[in-house]
C-alpha cells in the first residue's frame, strides 16, 4: 500500500517486490497483473477495516471506524484513481468493494433504523456514501486530534440529517 500510496499506480513492480521482501516473479505468482495486486490490496484494506468494524455498536460508531480507519485507504484511491486504468471488469471489482463494505454495515444500519436513529429511506449504500465523504474531509487534517475533533462536528451534523423526519 504505501509504495504504491508514494509512487502511485506506476509504479515498477519491482519496486513493489523488494518493498514487500520478495521476488518480481513471486507478484507474477500471486497476481495476474498490477490490476489485481492493487484491488488485492483495497481487499485487505477492507477486511482490515471489517475486523475493527463492532457489528453491536452504534452507527456512529461504525462511521468514526470506518472513517478514520479508511482515510488512508482514501487517500490510497484518490493517489491511484489519476492514473488507474478502470475499464468494465475493474469497475465491477470496485463496486464489489464498495458493496462488500454496505453489507458489513447493513446489520449496524437495520439496528439503527429499529431504533429511530436512521431515517428508513438511508440504507447502508448511501452511509458508505457518508463514509467516504467523512474519510475525505479527514485527509486534510494531520493530527489525530484534529481528525477527532473534525469527526465530532460531522458526526453532529450528521446525527441531526440521518435522523427520520416527522411526518406532517
Amino acid at each position: 500500500m504505501i509504495c504504491f500510496r508514494q509512487s502511485g499506480y506506476g509504479i515498477a513492480l519491482e519496486d513493489v517486490a523488494a518493498a514487500a521482501g520478495v521476488g518480481r516473479g513471486t507478484l507474477y505468482r500471486n497476481f495476474k497483473d498490477r490490476m489485481a495486486l492493487v484491488l488485492a490490496v483495497f481487499e485487505r484494506e477492507l477486511r482490515r477495516i471489517g475486523e475493527r468494524l463492532d457489528p453491536t455498536g452504534s452507527l456512529d460508531q461504525a462511521i468514526a471506524t470506518i472513517a478514520l480507519d479508511g482515510a488512508a485507504t482514501t487517500a490510497l484511491f484518490h493517489r491511484l484513481a489519476l492514473d488507474l486504468p478502470l475499464d468494465p471488469g475493474n469497475r465491477r471489482h470496485f463496486e464489489a468493494l464498495a458493496e462488500r463494505m454496505a453489507e458489513m454495515l447493513q446489520p449496524i444500519v437495520d439496528r439503527a433504523h429499529a431504533t429511530g436513529r436512521l431515517d428508513p429511506a438511508i440504507g447502508a449504500r448511501q452511509v458508505v456514501l457518508v463514509v467516504r465523504m467523512i474519510s475525505n474531509i479527514l485527509l486534510k487534517h494531520q493530527s489525530p486530534e484534529e481528525k477527532q475533533a473534525v469527526l465530532a462536528e460531522l458526526l453532529a451534523l450528521l446525527d441531526h440529517g440521518l435522523l427520520p423526519r416527522p411526518v406532517s
